[in-house]
């Protein structure tokens, strides 16, 4: 019987993964532990984290492509100045907002910092169409800076 659940937990998190779900979420809720499926769910959970991960790298990335081609793209600075420094306020508000729900994940950007640098600094330099070597090849800033609402390059 075990086997049989475990089977059909399976099949539903393979073709209904909605569905697979709301009756996880209901077993929780009723303390149905025997018959949840545990590998999906611990799989699920653990994504959790990898997706605030991703999540955060990519904003962290949008914010470098911004603050560089706030700095370094003279000739559209009178015309995108504004919407460069909302972008830049919008990337720094929603980073500040997942670290203030999970801090912990403030170390996991420190550690990607000079990636996520990198990414932004090339797409800053194939969006400007400015030499690669317009833009330092080290971080601008340290993360306290970057995050800082009130600090611009």
């Amino acid at each position: 019987m075990v086997a049989q659940l475990k089977t059909e937990a399976q099949n539903l998190y393979d073709t209904d993964y909605n569905l697979w779900v709301l009756e996880t979420v209901k077993k929780l809720e009723n303390r149905d532990l025997d018959s949840l499926d545990w590998e999906n769910l611990i799989e699920e959970v653990l994504d959790l984290s990898k997706r605030d991960k991703r999540k955060l790298q990519s904003l962290l990335i949008k914010l470098f492509e911004h603050l560089l081609k706030l700095k370094y793209w003279y000739s559209e600075y009178d015309y995108n100045k504004g919407h460069w420094e909302g972008e830049i306020l919008n990337f720094r508000q929603q980073i500040n907002l997942e670290l203030e729900d999970s801090p912990s994940l403030k170390p996991y950007l420190l550690e990607k910092l000079n990636d996520c640098y990198s990414k932004g600094r090339a797409i800053a330099a194939k969006r400007s169409q400015l030499p690669l070597n317009t833009f330092p090849e080290k971080p601008i800033a340290s993360l306290e800076q970057i995050l800082d609402e009130n600090w611009l390059p």
